[in-house]
């Protein structure tokens, strides 16, 4: 099995080079990785505190880790903060992230590789942020008695875990010193293959994450400007087919505002949401704004999060393609009843907030029409749904506390 993943990173490597010609997320996940141990030692030669190392795979997995650095640095000032990603959707846009000391790619996981970043990081504390795992990386951690943990981690009957070629991943499983899982179904699964005692319900850091988000004081005056007194559509991470469900609805429906916040922002994603909504302009160009227009594509990164508390309805994309829905709690967080597409089993929260009635899902566009409609109407079904998103955002909060009274109570950065 040892030999099969060692085949698996060097032809995914050698996948990723091959393509980077002609891929830009390719060329800049080869790029980022250049002499990067070596940009790392550079780095870190002259550290002489105690340092933990949390590695992400992308920009998801990061929110969920945020809260948890952030207040261990809040709390210990001279503790420094490496933060690596697999994934440049993840690196590039967090790559100035003040929050930490230093932000790099990951190394390719390799044996030697994993012993040469172990040795010059030194790091009293590991986490993993839900999903990754890398077999040198954790063994290693092992072998130099390095404390991890697995953060908000998702298990599933489907993963290697639970499978009969399994026992390479069952052996990264003895490498964590514990396993903070989100549900009873990951606890369970977990306790078929892995000592109980090394695990742990915890729910989900994104919801400390999202609710510090929404405790800041925020103000965009375009985004003021352009809703005024209307009711208003935020429409977040759409793809192509959540605008298709969407334009016909927007376009006929021209006193109310839609803001649209596509999942790319790349030339041809664009240009596909300005042919489909009829009376739209860019934010990047406000200043040719008409009285027609009545929706809004956000064409730049980062404000999602915070404009959700400009919506009477949110919509969240991603709920018609294979990967399922996007972030559904950076909406609910708001006291904002949610909408979304038929994909979201994957999902804990989502399910969750379509049982609580915080959140609906549509398998149409003449659903997702009937649905806003109705909520729209009749004030006392709108006002039911926002209580019940915010309320269920509201009472998961904690789970970050609840790991650093472990890492506490464990001397976890004593040693």
């Amino acid at each position: 099995m040892k030999l099969l993943y060692d085949f698996f990173i060097i032809v995914y490597s050698f996948v990723a080079r091959a393509i980077s010609f002609h891929n830009p997320k390719a060329k800049l996940w080869i790029n980022g990785r250049v002499d990067i141990l070596k940009k790392i030692k550079t780095a870190l030669e002259n550290n002489k505190n105690k340092i933990v190392w949390m590695h992400c795979a992308s920009l998801g997995e990061f929110e969920q880790g945020r809260p948890l650095i952030e207040k261990l640095k809040l709390e210990n000032a001279d503790l420094k903060i490496l933060v690596t990603f697999f994934s440049p959707s993840g690196y590039e846009i967090h790559k100035n992230y003040k929050g930490a000391n230093w932000v790099f790619y990951l190394p390719i996981d390799t044996k030697k590789n994993a012993e040469n970043f172990l040795e010059i990081v030194k790091p009293n504390l590991i986490l993993f942020v839900k999903y990754e795992y890398w077999f040198y990386y954790l063994t290693e951690a092992k072998k130099r008695k390095i404390a991890v943990l697995l953060i908000s981690g998702i298990f599933r009957e489907s993963q290697p875990f639970f499978k009969w070629y399994g026992k390479l991943h069952l052996e990264m499983l003895t490498c964590f010193t514990h396993l903070f899982v989100q549900n009873d179904e990951s606890n369970e699964l977990l306790k078929t293959v892995h000592s109980k005692n090394n695990i742990s319900i915890n729910g989900d850091t994104r919801f400390d994450r999202v609710i510090e988000i929404a405790k800041q004081d925020y103000h965009n005056k375009i985004i003021e400007n352009f809703v005024a007194d209307n009711k208003v559509i935020v429409a977040g991470s759409t793809w192509l087919e959540d605008d298709e469900e969407l334009d016909h609805y927007a376009n006929k429906n021209t006193n109310i505002k839609f803001i649209i916040v596509p999942h790319n922002i790349d030339v041809e994603r664009v240009s596909e949401i300005l042919f489909l909504y009829k009376n739209a302009v860019l934010y990047s160009e406000y200043e040719n704004i008409t009285d027609k227009t009545n929706v809004l594509i956000i064409d730049n990164v980062g404000l999602l999060n915070k404009l959700y508390k400009y919506a009477t309805i949110c919509y969240i994309g991603g709920g018609f393609g294979g990967d399922g829905v996007h972030n559904v709690l950076e909406a609910a967080v708001y006291f904002k009843p949610v909408i979304f597409g038929p994909i979201y089993q994957k999902f804990e929260e989502a399910i969750d907030l379509v049982n609580c009635y915080g959140a609906l899902t549509i398998n149409s566009a003449l659903e997702l029409e009937a649905a806003i409609n109705d909520l729209l109407t009749d004030k006392e079904k709108l006002q039911q749904m926002e209580h019940n998103a915010g309320t269920y955002v509201k009472n998961n909060e904690g789970s970050s506390q609840e790991i650093i009274n472990f890492i506490y109570a464990n001397r976890l950065l004593t040693n």
